[in-house]
């Protein structure tokens, strides 16, 4: 399973938040609602987080081995 937790911490602790990501850099409502649940995004989103937040990827996002991740 892939866990935004990080995200939602290096956030907290940046100087950006909900609000100047929607209006400043435009990421969407419904892209930080998937976060924030844990849904799909792109790897572009990831991106673009990353250079907002001058971060790496593992303060965005990270893996948790889960039994309901979908059988390969």
């Amino acid at each position: 399973m892939i866990d935004y937790s990080p995200f939602w911490s290096t956030l907290e602790k940046s100087n950006e938040n909900w609000y100047t990501l929607t209006q400043k850099y435009h990421i969407s409502h419904s892209t930080l609602h998937r976060l924030k649940h844990n849904k799909d995004v792109s790897t572009k989103t990831l991106n673009d987080l990353c250079r907002i937040l001058n971060c790496r990827i593992e303060d965005i996002v990270k893996y948790i081995p889960s039994d309901e991740d979908q059988m390969l």
